[in-house]
């Protein structure tokens, strides 16, 4: 490098030498003022970084309560609640932590309402059902048992097929293969090697006609049999007088949804006129639109038959359910076959409402659209009534679960 050095030094000497001419000639400022520099600009303020909180975990779903808590609990009566909670306890007992109260709940003779409240008290502990955000409040819908009209065969007034599950779905019990996710299972059918969704409701219509011969029964109106598919039960009356039950038997696989809520996004519903009656009243006054309306929800149930005997259809337990007394829930939440204490208000009655609905109840059953940890399905029973006030019920509610004494939710 030090041969390009005397050409560098040269130049440099050159600019310094320019650069002072330059400076010489300038005149000389006529002020100090003028020559003073200006103030320097105010650095803008620097921005504020909002204070990012981290996200609260989720509240647990149980949280330890006192029977003072409970609303209306002295005034209860829970004999019919007691006698599903002592049937339900051939299915709890499995479980150590409920031996003990199950074999005290058979021997107990007095079931006076006082008696059985001090019996709860002396044996249970409450424990508050509380949502991820750690609100206490959630939906209280009902449901019932429709009566249908229907046949044997297919006959003139009766053209809607009821079906069992079909031959060629296929169910894949996850539990199986990951014991986490035991109350999940897949459906579908083969195409082929390859295991495919099964047919969504819009899917099956088409099958049904060379499916015929399968049919459990025939019934006389499509949308009586889709709400007995939401209910998940019915009875059939035949011509003779006779009736049979039929049950849940299984599902399709796709995911519950709401016609009810279909209509009002559609605009052809107020939010307050969605009720099953409303929703009746639609259906019947847009006839060409029905397969439209179905089809918006494309779960699907099928049907086993059972004689008709004890108080209700078969609950998830495989215990007939008891009216006004048997809730469906969320297992992943609230076990099945324990007793509930329910808060909520009477249909089409509003949160402040001096009809107050407290009573115990016992978690009998399961639903598609039953999901998160306040939420429940009333079971008002059978029947033309008992479809009136399942209808319009869609309350506030509060729940709390009762627990043997002594034991903590979370451990075996």
């Amino acid at each position: 490098m030090s041969r390009f050095f005397p050409p560098v030094f040269a130049l440099l000497a050159l600019l310094t030498v320019a650069g002072c001419a330059q400076i010489g000639v300038e005149p000389a400022p006529t002020s100090p003022t003028a020559a003073a520099c200006p103030a320097p600009a105010a650095c803008p303020a620097c921005p504020v970084c909002p204070v990012v909180e981290p996200p609260k975990p989720p509240e647990k779903p149980l949280q330890s309560a006192e029977w003072s808590e409970l609303p209306g609990w002295n005034e209860d009566d829970p004999g019919s609640a007691f006698t599903a909670f002592v049937a339900g306890c051939r299915s709890l007992e499995k479980q150590a932590h409920w031996k003990p109260a199950c074999a005290s709940a058979r021997e107990l003779n007095d079931k006076s309402a006082a008696a059985l409240r001090a019996w709860f008290e002396a044996h249970t502990q409450p424990w508050a059902l509380v949502n991820p955000d750690g609100s206490r409040n959630g939906l209280i819908t009902g449901y019932y048992e429709p009566i249908l009209k229907g046949s044997r065969q297919k006959a003139r007034g009766y053209t809607v097929p009821v079906f069992g599950p079909p031959d060629d779905m296929v169910v894949v019990e996850l539990a199986e293969l990951y014991p986490e996710l035991k109350h999940l299972r897949l459906r579908g059918r083969l195409e082929g090697r390859k295991l495919i969704p099964y047919y969504s409701r819009a899917e099956w219509t088409p099958q049904e006609s060379k499916r015929s011969p399968e049919a459990l029964l025939w019934v006389d109106d499509p949308i009586d049999l889709f709400f007995m598919q939401i209910q998940g039960s019915g009875q059939v009356q035949l011509a003779d007088g006779s009736r049979v039950r039929l049950n849940y038997a299984d599902q399709n696989g796709h995911p519950y949804r709401s016609i009810g809520r279909w209509l009002i996004d559609k605009g052809e519903l107020k939010t307050e006129q969605a009720s099953m009656q409303g929703i009746k009243a639609w259906a019947k006054a847009n006839p060409a639109r029905l397969a439209e309306l179905l089809n918006a929800n494309p779960s699907l149930v099928f049907f086993r038959e059972l004689p008709v005997e004890g108080s209700g259809p078969q609950g998830a337990l495989g215990l007939p359910l008891t009216p006004e007394r048997s809730v469906a829930v969320d297992p992943r939440h609230v076990p099945l076959g324990a007793p509930i204490w329910l808060a909520t208000t009477r249909p089409n009655s509003g949160p402040n409402s001096e009809k107050a609905l407290n009573r115990l109840m016992v978690g009998q059953d399961t639903g598609g659209a039953i999901r998160g940890v306040v939420r429940a399905d009333f079971y008002w029973g059978s029947g033309t009534a008992a479809g009136n006030q399942a209808g319009k019920m869609r309350q506030q509610g509060r729940m709390w679960v009762l627990l043997p004494r002594g034991y903590q939710p979370g451990t075996p």
